[in-house]
């Protein structure tokens, strides 16, 4: 098993706590850290005006938190790598291209009525290849 944590991002304050929780864990690990974004359908924005314009994607989220985190913590090895597709599978997927010791998800959705459509972590933790860490990432 290699030494890696795996960690679902988009562009969510939620998921941003859940990428700073598998920060750490790797951290811990002394692992590196695998930022994933998937993305069923690409959505993009253009900002700017005349030649300065930039492009923003939302397959561009694990890039921005990859970088981000990078410089928040220098001893930690980080990539990132944005997948079409449903998150859970996308993420799963990941886990075991990458024989990953540990996947880290977010528990938005997790509570009320989004319990029972269900979740990325709920279907990540009933469907991976190796351990699941799910990161208290509500405010209250």
């Amino acid at each position: 098993m290699a030494n890696v944590v795996v960690v679902g991002v988009d562009a969510s304050p939620s998921a941003r706590k859940a990428a700073e929780v598998a920060l750490d864990l790797a951290g811990s690990l002394g692992a590196s850290l695998h930022v994933v974004t998937a993305f069923e359908m690409e959505n993009a924005e253009t900002f700017g005006v005349g030649s300065d314009k930039v492009r923003i994607s939302n397959a561009d989220s694990s890039e921005i938190v990859a970088k981000s985190l990078g410089a928040s913590r220098p001893g930690v090895d980080i990539t990132h790598f944005a997948a079409r597709g449903k998150p859970a599978d996308s993420l799963i997927k990941e886990a075991i291209r990458l024989d990953a010791r540990v996947i880290v998800v977010g528990n938005r959705r997790m509570r009320g009525i989004g319990r029972l459509l269900g979740s990325v972590a709920n279907s990540v933790a009933h469907n991976a290849p190796c351990d699941v860490y799910i990161a208290n990432t509500y405010e209250d």
